[in-house]
């Protein structure tokens, strides 16, 4: 399988991530994204019109898509990581994957406009990531009172990889993450996973601060 990649990118870190945690090796295709726009020359508009980053190859088949993605290296190599072992989980791992998008679109946006200067409403971006991480937060609460560490389940799903990338790196975009607990006790349980890998923004665990304390109660 091949990706096409760009380092700084979150949405391809998180492919590059879902494949670390489940063992699958991939062809890193490097894309020279800014400044370059390699993303925009005919042979990347080839395979995606769309202009955008990631690409998978694998095959005769070409996603354009991170959450198609990976969905399809679960699929293929680690299907628990779908979380479709019930009605209730597989709805709540979709539910997540569509809330990815609204990530992509106020916090990554606002990392954009900070990092590549890209135009855009910075008051309104933080203000929208600002109310995604509220509901993010009352989420994860909610699982913490069931006494489940992850998005949609007990155990990590690719709700959890598809959320993750843009969430550690709200701070870019100037929005801080220390008023959320329980998404900073989340976090640590994502950066504790057998086989997870940084990118540049995104340490280890044994690198953040201490723990936070999730007192029920608090959202």
């Amino acid at each position: 399988m091949k990706l096409y990649d760009y380092a700084l990118s979150p949405s391809c870190y998180k492919v590059r991530l879902m494949a670390a945690l489940i063992g699958v090796t991939l062809d890193i295709r490097p894309v020279d994204f800014h400044p370059g726009c390699e993303h925009r020359g005919p042979e990347l508009m080839a395979l995606n019109p769309a202009g955008s980053i990631p690409i998978l190859e694998d095959g005769d088949l070409v996603l354009t898509e991170s959450s198609a993605m990976l969905v399809y290296l679960a699929a293929k190599a680690a299907p628990q990581w779908l979380g479709n072992d019930t009605a209730g989980r597989t709805a709540r791992v979709q539910q997540w994957l569509s809330f990815s998008h609204r990530l992509t679109a106020s916090l990554g946006a606002a990392r954009l406009h900070e990092m590549l200067l890209r135009p855009g409403n910075i008051a309104a971006l933080r203000e929208q990531g600002i109310a995604a991480l509220r509901e993010l937060e009352a989420g994860l609460v909610e699982q913490h009172i069931r006494g489940q560490r992850f998005l949609a389940s007990d155990r990590p799903t690719i709700a959890d990889v598809a959320c993750f990338p843009y969430l550690a790196l709200a701070p870019d975009g100037g929005v801080s993450l220390d008023p959320y607990p329980a998404i900073r006790l989340w976090s640590r349980a994502v950066r504790s996973l057998e086989g997870f890998i940084e990118m540049p923004g995104i340490h280890r665990l044994h690198e953040l601060t201490p723990a936070p304390v999730l007192e029920v109660g608090e959202v």
